[in-house]
């Protein structure tokens, strides 16, 4: 594993990072979950992302890892950066959403009741609030920090000029933003025309969510007649990821895995290779259902760089 430095901070990231959104939940096996996170530390990988609606059900991959932590792996706390977020709907009433100071400080303290832990190394807004005034947001962000609950500050999500306001403000209380995580895969590049030049601007990290495109740039869904059974796409709980889906980027796909057939490569190695060499990403962050899935998805960092050639060919439209 190779390590890179986020941002103007002194905090360094693995290539690969472990993200516990729809693997980690109630109905997940306890067992498999402890050996991901085993080999995923064997690895080098020691940047776990959370957030309070991860599941499913909400809130059980923060009490899933929690447990694990305080009983699998106590003693390796200070090996681990690890992650949450408050921003989506987690409880009834006017305060269980979006961004208000009422809503952040209140989701941080239940996240951290289901972690088990005192604080978390990095705290992220995970949308932004189309309601809330921005400066309301970032002052429960810096409080939240000089509360010792969190380490740093990230944003998810936000758009580049509310995020440049955001970290404008957060500069000027002396509490930077350390991450923006954005969705980034060669299935969709729409961060490239705003958000990563507005975090390369700011001195900030950007940590890229879905790189495979939910497994559709992993090869499994080339035959858009029949879905893997229990994949994703197959599953009535996945949000993002259906049939129709599948259809709509079924050409590209085909497409990507011609070029990744004539590299001599796996798509889901052309695809996570392609974002590292992208300077602007601090990290990717990968969703792993096995440890051999964690292991081929890991395998991915420390690699030589794609030839010219080749990434010219990705990067095409």
């Amino acid at each position: 594993m190779k390590y890179r430095r986020c941002g103007r901070s002194g905090v360094l990231l693995p290539e690969i990072s472990l993200g516990l959104w729809h693997n980690f939940g109630g109905g997940d096996d306890r067992a498999q979950n402890a050996a991901i996170i085993g080999r995923a530390m064997e690895l080098g990988i020691c940047h776990f992302d959370l957030a309070d609606n991860y599941g499913p059900p909400p809130g059980s991959a923060e009490e899933r890892f929690g447990s694990l932590l305080k009983q699998e792996f106590a003693g390796h706390r200070d090996e681990m950066f690890i992650a949450t977020k408050a921003g989506h709907l987690m409880w009834p009433g006017p305060y269980g959403d979006w961004g208000s100071r009422k809503h952040l400080i209140s989701g941080l303290d239940q996240s951290l009741r289901r972690l088990q832990l005192d604080y978390v190394d990095v705290f992220y807004h995970h949308r932004p609030d189309p309601d809330t005034p921005i400066e309301e947001t970032v002052e429960a962000l810096v409080q939240i920090v000089r509360s010792g609950k969190a380490l740093y500050i990230g944003l998810s999500k936000y758009p580049p000029a509310l995020f440049n306001r955001a970290c404008t403000l957060l500069a000027e209380a002396h509490v930077p933003c350390l991450l923006h995580q954005l969705r980034y895969n060669l299935l969709d590049r729409a961060c490239e025309a705003g958000q990563l030049p507005a975090a390369k601007a700011q001195g900030t990290g950007s940590i890229v969510f879905s790189p495979l495109a939910q497994g559709m740039l992993t090869g499994k869904y080339l035959n858009t007649t029949a879905l893997p059974a229990g994949s994703r796409a197959e599953r009535s709980d996945s949000i993002f990821l259906d049939a129709d889906k599948v259809a709509t980027d079924a050409r590209r796909v085909a497409e990507l895995q011609a070029v990744a057939t004539e590299a001599g490569l796996p798509l889901t190695q052309l695809a996570l290779r392609w974002l590292l060499q992208r300077s602007e990403v601090t990290s990717v962050l990968i969703g792993a259902r096995t440890v051999a899935q964690l292991e081929e998805c890991a395998a991915a960092a420390g690699q030589p760089a794609l030839a010219d050639e080749l990434m010219n060919l990705l990067s095409a439209e």
